[in-house]
């Protein structure tokens, strides 16, 4: 957004001002846009020829011209043009000149008289506009007789989507602002295409429907805005759509219609909080589908408004539906469908402002909404819905870990339970036996367990396991584990410690466990522990023979007293 802003010269936000001085032709719409007044020949007159038409031998069969509604008609069409004064350029080297809007399958030709002869007059340039409509731009030159009028042919060629108007102006406003729009809707492409891209690269390392469905949606998104603005048909590659013209845009904005439902229905869940809505989205993207094939099999022009129409009134049927069933879903506690309720809120109230403005007028009178509002909501839609997507992943992730963390602990201690514990331990002695490092096991049982729940109970039973993980962890290294390995059970494995470091550990731990005192349930539990210690420098063993080896020290700990420490001895042969 900060670079499409950046991208916009100031002037572009201007309103018009009138340029003193200008040549009489170029003062009748001074740069506002306003179509001039003109008058199209008879039709019964058919298609005269052009030096019967620029001699004025015909000026008395000039009808007045309406041009909405001019798109339909098939024939050649004369038009006379007001008297022109001296059209040259003005002090400031402004050159006048003259715009002729129609369809991009309708071929323009303006002629004017000089020294008594018909001229015809080159186009300078060609400005693409919304709807499949172009701005035929005509340089008026010097010398042209004063007070004659400027004769236009507008012929067509193939399927036209905008009326014929015509309007004056100044070269180098008109290339100001074709240069504004045509940045702006690069711009706007190239965001939505690069993060589509992306997205559809996400998919070969996350199988989430999300990433395809974003991708697809906004892609057709881009490709459906280019050719709508008519800037695609002028762009390397893009150029080749030229002939399909209106289906250029108005079949990818369909499916991307249908790909933005079956995204919205993903995104939010429904699947899990309303199924009957999840199927509702399904059926509108069947219906967008449908209205794509429409657009495509269409015979009759005379139905392409009333298809236009129906196309509209669905983008702003479900765009109005979407945000209500995303409100009523994010106060239900869905968290997808509140990120997507404000991610395109923005978008829609353009789309649905759009769809409104194109219900009563064409493409091509609704620059301003188009290229300044509808534009950048695209790319903040696309970057927002990005964020949330990232965040349902995050939450997705998070709650896999959670699940990952509790599938791997004991659910009463917090420490790793036996399967856990086992899988540690055989990495632990592969990393060891690769590096040439030892590896110790700590066997600690506590003493007289069954006698504290006989005599407590078993809530106290389970408040004293709890209670000697703190003051066992206090006397561990980050890289050592300790898992439950089976009721008053558990096991450390001390990773790079030989017999020498592990027994003072052992010890500690120890004389950590009888300091504890568990309170609550009556006079003070007093608990003791029995430590079994193996290690693999001195055993030659390793992975879970050094629990067994630590456990058989564990009892001879136990059996010489308790709460002490019992180094494992190497067996006979």
């Amino acid at each position: 957004m900060m670079g499409l802003v950046a991208g916009f010269p100031v002037g572009a936000f201007a309103a018009p001002t009138l340029v003193p001085e200008l040549p009489p032709v170029a003062q009748l719409t001074p740069g506002n846009g306003t179509p001039i007044e003109v008058r199209t020949l008879d039709p019964a007159l058919g298609d005269p020829l052009a030096a019967s038409v620029t001699a004025g031998a015909l000026d008395g069969h000039f009808v007045p011209f309406v041009a909405r509604g001019s798109h339909f008609l098939t024939a050649p069409l004369w038009f006379r043009l007001p008297a022109l004064g001296r059209a040259t350029a003005d002090a400031a080297g402004r050159i006048p000149v003259l715009l002729v809007r129609a369809g991009m399958d309708q071929r323009v030709q303006v002629f004017a008289r000089r020294d008594g002869e018909s001229l015809s007059l080159t186009p300078a340039t060609v400005v693409p506009q919304f709807g499949g409509a172009e701005d035929t731009v005509f340089v008026l030159p010097p010398g042209l007789d004063p007070g004659e009028p400027l004769y236009a042919r507008v012929v067509r060629e193939g399927h036209a989507s905008a009326d014929v108007h015509f309007t004056t102006s100044t070269l180098d406003r008109t290339l100001a602002v074709a240069s504004v729009h045509q940045r702006i809707i690069a711009l706007v492409f190239g965001a939505l295409m690069a993060m589509a891209l992306s997205t559809l690269l996400v998919r070969f390392v996350l199988t989430d429907r999300l990433y395809p469905l974003y991708g697809t949606f906004f892609s057709l998104q881009a490709l459906y805005l280019v050719y709508f603005s008519g800037q695609g048909f002028h762009w390397p590659i893009l150029s080749l759509a030229r002939p399909v013209s209106s289906y250029a845009w108005n079949v990818p904005v369909a499916i991307a219609a249908a790909a933005g439902s079956l995204f919205v229905r993903e995104f939010a869940n429904l699947r899990l909080f309303s199924p009957r809505v999840y199927r509702v989205f399904g059926w509108l993207a069947v219906a967008f589908v449908v209205l794509a094939i429409a657009n495509v099999l269409r015979a009759v022009p005379e139905l392409s408004p009333v298809i236009a129409a129906i196309g509209n009134l669905m983008f702003l049927g479900s765009a109005i539906f979407t945000l209500i069933v995303s409100y009523l879903a994010w106060r239900s506690g869905n968290r997808g469908a509140g990120w997507f309720l404000v991610a395109w809120a923005l978008l829609f109230i353009f789309q649905i402002l759009t769809a409104l403005r194109l219900l009563y007028a064409r493409a091509d009178d609704a620059q301003g909404l188009l290229y300044y509002g509808l534009a950048p909501s695209m790319v903040a839609a696309a970057v927002l819905i990005a964020l949330g997507t990232s965040d349902r992943v995050r939450a997705q992730s998070l709650a896999l870990t959670e699940a990952e963390r509790r599938a791997q602990t004991d659910p009463l201690t917090g420490v790793l339970n036996r399967r856990s514990l086992i899988e540690r331990l055989d990495a632990a002695s592969m990393r060891a036996q690769a590096r040439g490092l030892p590896l110790s096991v700590l066997f600690i049982d506590l003493d007289h367990f069954k006698q504290v729940n006989d005599t407590f109970g078993h809530a106290a039973g389970d408040a004293c396991l709890s209670g000697i993980i703190a003051p066992i962890q206090s006397e561990l290294r980050i890289s050592d584990v300790i898992g439950r390995y089976g009721g008053e059970e558990f096991v450390v494995i001390l990773s790079g410690a030989d017999a020498a470091a592990a027994q003072p550990i052992a010890e500690r731990i120890c004389r950590r466990v009888s300091e504890v005192r568990i309170a609550g349930f009556g006079a003070p539990i007093h608990l003791t522990c029995s430590i079994g210690v193996a290690s693999s420098d001195t055993l030659g063993v390793w992975g879970q023979h050094l629990i067994a080896h630590a456990d058989t020290a564990q009892y001879a700990a136990k059996r010489s007293g308790r709460n002490q420490v019992q180094l494992a001895a190497a067996l006979a042969a």
